[in-house]
């Protein structure tokens, strides 16, 4: 009975790690979600220590206008949801496959 119980177990345990990937692949991200992916991917692109104003320095004070968002030329990160055009939403969903 044990025995049946535990391999019971192990064949569900394996069917889901077999499903799971394939139904998440169906699951669609909404905007506001990859808007958010879109933000912090290009903060983490950025080597500095102050891509976007809201962000703190080493000295732990916030970056305001000495962040690189806020310096003409240079890098310009994107920091904030309405910086975040559609076609970049499209773009993203087809780099990564969620449409």
């Amino acid at each position: 009975m044990k025995t049946t119980l535990a391999v019971a177990m192990v064949c569900v345990v394996a069917l889901f790690s077999l499903s799971t990937p394939s139904m998440a692949k169906n699951v669609r991200i909404s905007d506001e979600q990859i808007k958010e992916q879109i933000i912090q991917e290009s903060i983490s692109s950025y080597s500095g220590h102050c891509p976007c104003p809201y962000n703190s320095a080493r000295n732990g004070s916030k970056c305001g206008k000495r962040s690189a968002w806020s310096r003409a030329g240079g890098y310009s990160p994107i920091c904030y949801k309405d910086e975040v055009t559609r076609k970049m939403i499209d773009d993203w969903r087809m780099k990564n496959g969620n449409r």
